[in-house]
């Protein structure tokens, strides 16, 4: 695979393919954590280098806690991805947020329990900055791709993760929307995290496709409302890729801090009595800062 696909992109529920992919390969990539969810689907978006990967797997066959999240950002690293964008479906814990319009969080509540969210949780020892989850810089362009396909675009808002499968109850809706909370989905904990964690860039456009259930005038959350929703979101969904993929291929540097999270994270002393097994799964995203350490 070659070593220079800048732009990731991770499909959520409904979105399992994207029409404008051109020059189209399929990888099969093994990481030390695991197959990823999918085949990793390469292909070109506006002369733009990109890869594809199918969040719940062929088919949608994968629940929420089921996903090897790990194993998906592993593998989009070792194809040399700079930058992700998590297309996902979430419902809406305000008025405002309408189905049908895109929202760019720019905070993110963890409410789940039953996931592996490091890549540091064996021998090794890293603390990753994550006060601010998504890129900053990331989100604003993907911002301004999104704006010229004329959809409602909410730029901000905090956007709370839950274990899933299941949706919510009226009650724990009704207290997510007590904490301010805007959106809610159950994939971007821990996803978002291990992309820091392998300094990737991630920023999510989310999809509102319901209220949850807290609205008492609306019909509560169903999975064939999330489906007819994404599906007619897709063109507002493929053209702010190919909108982003031009700007991307215009302004290629990362000038944020998300490229050098590690640079002061890992707090374990690294040198020859290192575990080797631990060392070696975790080379990809560490070599860098510890190379004086084997000398």
């Amino acid at each position: 695979m070659d070593n220079d696909i800048t732009l990731g992109i991770i499909g959520g529920s409904g979105l399992y393919n994207i029409p404008s992919l051109t020059n189209k390969t399929e990888f099969s990539i093994e990481t030390p954590f695991g197959p990823p969810s999918s085949k990793i689907l390469t292909g070109t978006i506006n002369n733009q280098k990109v890869a594809f990967l199918t969040r719940h797997g062929p088919g949608h066959i994968i629940p929420p806690s089921k996903i090897n999240y790990r194993a998906n950002i592993y593998a989009l690293k070792l194809a040399g991805v700079k930058r992700i964008i998590s297309v996902s479906a979430v419902g809406s814990l305000k008025e405002n947020l309408a189905p049908g319009h895109i929202v760019i969080p720019d905070g993110l509540y963890d409410n789940t329990s039953n996931r592996i969210k490091t890549f540091f949780n064996d021998d090794i020892v890293a603390h990753v900055d994550v006060a601010d989850p998504f890129c900053k810089q990331l989100s604003s362009m993907l911002a301004n791709a999104v704006k010229p396909t004329g959809a409602n675009l909410h730029e901000g808002g905090s956007f709370i993760t839950i274990e899933g499968p299941r949706f919510s109850t009226k009650t724990e809706s009704n207290t997510f929307r007590s904490w301010d909370m805007s959106i809610i989905g159950m994939t971007t904990s821990p996803e978002a995290f291990l992309a820091r964690e392998a300094e990737i860039c991630y920023s999510v456009m989310a999809h509102v496709t319901d209220y949850d259930v807290w609205h008492e005038s609306e019909t509560p959350v169903t999975v064939d409302m999330v489906i007819k929703t994404l599906q007619e979101n897709t063109d507002i969904a493929t053209s702010s890729l190919e909108n982003l993929a031009k700007t991307l291929s215009e302004t290629p540097d990362q000038t944020c801090k998300c490229h050098t999270a590690l640079s002061d994270a890992i707090i374990t002393k690294i040198n020859k009595t290192t575990n080797t097994n631990t060392h070696n799964k975790l080379r990809l995203l560490i070599d860098k800062y510890i190379q004086d350490s084997f000398e």
